[in-house]
């Protein structure tokens, strides 16, 4: 079954994805947001679905889902919006958050909104492959709906073909161990890091996240990756300019 996120990793290019709180800056500004990102050029985007607990997140992405929660951003609120977005929007869209909420609007309840709506892909990053193997993988597959699984640098290499076997788009390779949104530019841990995977020769591309802010941490990342996926810096760039501006920011990106 054909799926955007496949299609779109075939094209011969360093895949732009960007990352998001929906209901953040405003709570209506979430379809601005990804009909923005699209005309701008960026090639897949994230839908962070905003949790009280989000334990992966850096200040940056914490902040914006706590304000986003109070703007009153539910799970359900987000399928309402993205109700049309198929209508104006052709890139890839994948939905990351944690896996409570998912849990409480009912795993197969979410994964058929999520099929309706048209949504690609769905990042979990507590979501175990093991528990994910034995209860979920089949509900994903029946709404085509590719589960995307993070590596990091202390992911051993047994693991990492594990996650290779079980996945069907691109690894979700997270640069360092910390938060999102805590690093400034690339050390040589993680250049390291990034080449010991690209000699892993895996089936499923890769792209890269966490710690990428501009052209050059971008060029950095994509070096022996397939792209890379920008969080943190785009949060900030809308806290401080607001949803117009944001052609300003990828023109920075590219």
């Amino acid at each position: 079954m054909s799926n955007r996120i496949n299609e779109k990793l075939q094209e011969d290019k360093k895949l732009l994805s960007i990352y998001f709180t929906a209901g953040y800056p405003a709570l209506e500004d979430t379809v601005q947001i990804i009909q923005d990102l699209e005309k701008n050029g960026v090639d897949m985007i994230e839908i962070g679905l905003p949790f009280s607990d989000p334990l992966a997140d850096g200040p940056t992405i914490q902040e914006s889902s706590t304000a986003a929660l109070k703007n009153g951003m539910t799970t359900e609120k987000l399928f309402e919006q993205l109700h049309d977005i198929r209508k104006t929007v052709s890139i890839p869209l994948i939905v990351m958050g944690y896996f409570n909420p998912m849990l409480q609007y009912g795993v197969e309840a979410f994964c058929k909104k999520c099929h309706e709506i048209g949504i690609d892909g769905i990042i979990m990053p507590d979501l175990p492959l093991d528990v994910y193997q034995s209860e979920y993988e089949a509900t994903f597959k029946k709404y085509g709906l590719i589960n995307i699984f993070l590596i990091t640098p202390q992911t051993s290499d047994e693991r990492i073909k594990q996650i290779d076997e079980a996945s069907d788009g691109f690894i979700y390779m997270v640069s360092s161990a910390s938060v999102t949104g805590s690093s400034s530019g690339f050390g040589k841990t993680q250049t390291d890091y990034f080449e010991r995977i690209a000699e892993m020769n895996l089936k499923n591309p890769q792209i890269v996240g966490f710690g990428i802010k501009d052209a050059k941490t971008f060029q950095t990342a994509t070096k022996n990756a397939n792209g890379a996926i920008i969080g943190s810096a785009f949060i900030k760039h809308l806290t401080a300019n607001g949803v117009d501006s944001i052609s300003n920011f990828i023109k920075k990106i590219r």
